[in-house]
């Protein structure tokens, strides 16, 4: 039974612990472990921009599931895997046949990496809201959503309920959150082992539903620190993984309840969890009505970046970049949302930005950016082009 203990709570830390102990033993580990970088090829259909994805093994799981679901791949993509010596990225980049290199690397390990027609990005991205006293939480969201969650409020049709029986992780973790991962992710799903999840999140946090006219709809399973009374939002489910119970507000719902309990008891944070680094991630566009702040991960993920390099200039690369406008890191170590554009398609602006955390958009014009004997935009040592400031959409 100790030895159980030990091996969930290790490993739940493992994974998401923060501060500098943690982070620095991953980085010993992760170097003695990745004496070589997974290169992995992705083959879409036809019109689709050729992928490679490189570096930390991780991302195999994380990042490129990502660009190959923005990409449009097939549901029979192809994978090629093998791997390459560190400090070859730059030249295999240079050689490969695919369009894009996505690269997920240690910050040690910058000097390996392409540069030219490149960017920045962090590996991933936390969303952090922060409660202050007297601050009325139901502005963080649209008028529209208020309106909506009032109504549903003063009829009496939604509620929160705050669980605590063995039955009820049961029912959340077998009934919402299991199904909802399968639903949202297919074989690609990934999350907390039971046994983790129930002594690491549910011991020491809150499991909260919302009910909708008497029936759990939603739920979400929270964990609590302590040391710097943060509500840490772990696991999400819906009845059944049923979509239809994302509609009518319910989602949003559950997270301003979620907001709404960690202020009434004394909670200065929620983390509302981490996504890609990329504005069209839905994940991020839905998190950000609630005004969160975008910052680097405080767990293993802090030191840990993606270099997004364009190998070839195609239709493809193109119209890939300009639907899925990124969050870079530019050379004075800035998260700053980055759209694309060119003389035929205009910036995705309809993918709002604005959020605490992140400094002012850059409008990158492809023909420069691709340009091959341009300066790399936001890396140290090339010219960042001036901000441009969008309206919030």
């Amino acid at each position: 039974m100790r030895a159980e203990r030990l091996r969930t709570t290790g490993g739940y830390l493992w994974r998401n612990g923060e501060g500098a102990l943690i982070r620095g033993a991953h980085r010993y580990v992760d170097a003695a472990a990745s004496r070589r970088a997974v290169w992995v090829e992705s083959h879409g259909g036809d019109g689709t921009p050729g992928l490679v994805y490189a570096g930390l093994r991780e991302g195999v799981h994380l990042t490129l599931p990502f660009l190959e679901q923005r990409r449009g791949s097939p549901p029979d993509v192809t994978r090629t895997s093998s791997s390459r010596p560190w400090n070859r990225l730059s030249a295999e980049a240079a050689g490969t046949d695919a369009d894009l290199v996505v690269a997920g690397y240690d910050t040690r390990r910058t000097r390996h990496l392409p540069r030219s027609r490149s960017l920045t990005l962090p590996f991933r991205v936390s969303l952090v809201v922060t409660l202050r006293e007297g601050t009325d939480l139901l502005q963080h969201v649209s008028r529209k959503d208020r309106q909506q969650f009032a109504r549903q409020q003063r009829d009496g049709r939604w509620s929160l309920e705050e669980a605590t029986a063995e039955a009820d992780f049961a029912y959340f973790y077998d009934r919402m959150h299991l199904p909802t991962m399968r639903t949202r992710h297919g074989d690609g799903a990934r999350s907390e082992d039971r046994a983790v999840a129930h002594a690491e999140i549910f011991r020491k946090g809150v499991l909260l539903f919302l009910r909708q006219s008497g029936e759990r709809i939603v739920g979400a399973l929270c964990r609590i620190e302590p040391a710097d009374r943060t509500l840490v939002l772990r696991l999400v489910g819906v009845a059944d993984g049923d979509p239809a119970r994302y509609r009518g507000g319910t989602y949003t719902a559950m997270f301003l309840h979620v907001l709404r309990w960690a202020a009434r008891h004394g909670m200065s944070r929620v983390d509302l969890g981490g996504c890609e680094p990329f504005l069209s991630k839905g994940t991020f566009q839905f998190k950000r009505k609630f005004h969160p702040e975008v910052v680097l991960p405080g767990n293993h993920f802090h030191h840990k970046r993606l270099r997004l390099t364009v190998v070839r200039d195609s239709e493809p690369v193109r119209r890939f970049l300009v639907e899925n406008p990124v969050i870079a890191l530019d050379a004075r170590n800035r998260l700053r949302p980055v759209y694309f554009h060119d003389g035929r398609r205009p910036a995705r602006t309809d993918l709002p930005w604005r959020t605490a955390g992140l400094a002012s958009a850059v409008h990158l014009d492809l023909d420069t950016f691709l340009h091959p004997d341009g300066p790399s935009p936001l890396l140290p040592g090339g010219a960042t082009p001036p901000a441009t400031r969008f309206a919030q959409q």
